[in-house]
């Protein structure tokens, strides 16, 4: 009989998407850390009560470039996992896609906070690529509205202000509870609720590892904690990963 391979959930966090260009927004040298007031700029209520909030916000989109990233080497990793046919799941706090565009299938990738490559009409609720509307900016409209009935378009992420996805935290605790190693990669695992996932893993007597190249409050619990940078360490991980040494037990 063959024996069932070991479940392994990867909880991705910013550190995984900056070799792609796209700025770590919380860490050190993060743009909160930088411009604290440019928060307001994702916070609910500021956005949807201010023209000049949303300006700024959709300038901020604009020039961040997460449009035109690329999957590193580091998503690419993941998607090897994958393909080895290693049971896997990715949890990520990003909203950037790009575990998809790397070829991650769909359905493996939990996005905790939602999805910064469409938008949606905070009135009717009309659903549509983000490419679209930052070429309306390019083009001059400085707050584009939405096409079907002029409401406020936005992102479909999960901003300041508002709560997760119950659904989706519901598919992210019953795999941290079913995994027998959980990775977490580039993450501060400071944010809640994504930051009580490894410890529910733990809890459920999963291997926790750690790759970051800050120190993390699960430092001193994790089985192995990597500091080496992270398109360099998850490739090798991942080989690790698919000749069965870190299974459970």
């Amino acid at each position: 009989m063959t024996e069932k391979r070991p479940l392994v959930a990867v909880l991705t966090g910013a550190g995984i998407s900056t070799d792609s260009g796209i700025p770590d927004y919380r860490g050190p040298q993060g743009l909160w850390q930088r411009d604290p007031s440019a928060q307001e700029l994702v916070t609910i209520g500021p956005y949807l009560a201010s023209t000049e909030v949303r300006r700024r916000s959709w300038l901020m989109r604009r020039d961040a470039g997460a449009v035109d990233a690329k999957p590193n080497a580091g998503h690419r990793a993941l998607v090897e996992l994958e393909r080895s046919g290693v049971p896997m799941r990715v949890l990520t706090q990003n909203v950037d896609g790009l575990h998809q565009a790397a070829g991650l299938t769909a359905r493996k990738v939990i996005e905790l906070h939602g999805t910064a490559t469409e938008v949606q009409c905070e009135r009717c609720k009309a659903v549509g690529p983000m490419a679209a509307a930052l070429e309306r900016v390019a083009a001059g409209e400085d707050d584009p509205a939405c096409e079907q009935c002029g409401g406020v378009l936005r992102p479909r992420t999960v901003m300041f202000g508002e709560t997760l996805d119950e659904r989706v935290l519901t598919q992210a605790d019953a795999i941290a509870k079913g995994c027998q190693v959980f990775v977490a990669v580039g993450s501060s695992l400071q944010v809640h609720p994504a930051a009580l996932l490894p410890r529910i893993a733990l809890e459920h007597g999963a291997k926790l590892i750690v790759v970051n190249g800050e120190p993390t409050p699960y430092d001193g619990e994790a089985h192995e904690v990597i500091r080496e940078p992270i398109s360099e360490a998850l490739p090798k991980l991942v080989r690790r990963l698919v000749d069965g040494d870190l299974a459970r037990g």
